[in-house]
């Protein structure tokens, strides 16, 4: 089967799964966040008003939340994921409570996990799962990890380097991602963990790889995440695959342009030292291109997802997979975008016969709120987002009048 060139700007396609009620909300969520202030503001208060009790859950239900999140339980999630294999698109699970820091927190978090891979594995929708390890381990406890990784990288500390205390808590952490990794392999579910801070990276990097050497044998079980807007990203994702090479067995890979890019430019300011983030826009581009064309050069040797909301890193892909005669359902490739955005690069990709996913987070709004204020400072972030988001939302609007 050829592989169809796939246009972007088709509006019937991207969102013949939406009523007129949910794109005039989705035009309505998308047209305040183009006032930047309004969303410094909502981004500070609203985790505030919910700490102090003030009635705005049905608000949140009825705008950001709905846009973004798929329900507040998995059971909620269940009409989402109906409406998506309707239109060949999968979900990408993915719990979305952030910022807990105790040890019970971090027992419950991995039950969810596991619970979430066993409703993941029941539904023919859901070929992955994602995880963050700050919701398994302190954050700090993280930190102190990564000072010793660093001068030793993909590999875990040895045990003398750390107190009993710390030992302990590296066994709870192993044992946890443990649970999940062996009942995603029984499931066939992959999981898919977040990247996060890079000043907690490569403790991240080292516990995935660990997991892939165990657990990556017949089949990529366990994802790494690698931030293009990273300037040691290129470098990251070809140590990988070697690496992979050396220890016989599949790597996989998700390509992000990354979340975390005010912060760590803050902190590199800060503790001053050089910015491990790509001076521009154009630069983070690039290197994610560059990395695509790896990627899709070496597939038969990594289970590669592309996780991206630019236009022409999608349509690049494509072209790459023609041109090394990779057919459009090749099974160690998918394209993802967070639901809610960029709908009309999902379901024009998916139309045309590629494996597509939405990243599908869930959970009680108090527990989401972090994760949602993150999408709203991103849209505004971005150059050009949310202009687009409402381009082409207007745009659908206007033929479905005509």
């Amino acid at each position: 089967m050829m592989n169809k060139k796939v246009s972007f700007n088709d509006t019937a396609i991207a969102f013949s799964h939406k009523t007129d009620k949910e794109l005039a909300q989705a035009h309505f969520v998308f047209s305040l966040m183009k006032f930047q202030w309004l969303v410094r503001i909502g981004t500070k208060l609203t985790p505030l008003a919910l700490k102090w009790k003030f009635p705005i859950k049905s608000l949140l239900r009825n705008t950001i939340f709905k846009i973004f999140i798929g329900g507040e339980s998995l059971e909620e999630t269940k009409k989402v994921l109906k409406t998506l294999d309707q239109y060949q698109v999968k979900a990408i699970l993915d719990y979305g409570a952030e910022g807990k820091e105790n040890e019970e927190s971090f027992t419950k978090t991995c039950a969810e996990f596991i619970s979430l891979i066993h409703y993941a594995g029941a539904q023919s929708s859901a070929p992955f799962i994602s995880i963050k390890v700050t919701g398994l381990a302190r954050f700090s406890f993280l930190e102190k990890l990564n000072i010793i990784i660093k001068q030793h990288p993909f590999t875990l500390p040895n045990p003398k380097a750390l107190t009993s205390a710390e030992q302990k808590e590296l066994q709870l952490l192993l044992a946890k991602i443990t649970t999940i990794v062996e009942a995603a392999k029984q499931q066939h579910i992959g999981v898919l963990v977040d990247a996060e801070e890079t000043w907690i990276q490569d403790t991240i990097d080292a516990l995935t790889f660990h997991f892939a050497k165990l657990y990556n044998q017949e089949q990529a079980v366990i994802f790494n995440t690698i931030q293009f807007y990273r300037t040691a990203a290129f470098d990251l994702l070809q140590e990988s695959i070697r690496l992979a090479q050396e220890h016989s067995f599949t790597v996989g890979i998700k390509m992000v342009r990354g979340a975390y890019m005010e912060k760590e430019r803050l902190r590199a300011q800060e503790y001053d030292y050089l910015s491990p983030i790509h001076p521009t826009k154009q630069s983070t581009d690039d290197a994610f291109n560059k990395g695509l064309a790896y990627a899709i050069a070496n597939l038969e040797k990594v289970h590669l997802i592309v996780a991206s909301h630019n236009e022409e890193s999608n349509s690049y892909a494509t072209e790459l997979l023609a041109q090394y005669g990779f057919p459009q359902q090749h099974p160690h490739i998918h394209f993802s975008q967070l639901y809610g955005m960029s709908d009309h690069i999902t379901f024009n990709l998916a139309k045309a016969g590629y494996a597509t996913s939405k990243y599908l987070p869930y959970g009680p709004i108090d527990d989401v709120v972090p994760y949602l204020m993150r999408r709203a400072e991103e849209n505004t972030s971005v150059a050009g987002q949310t202009s687009r988001e409402l381009q082409l939302i207007e745009q659908e609007i206007k033929r479905r009048k005509a």
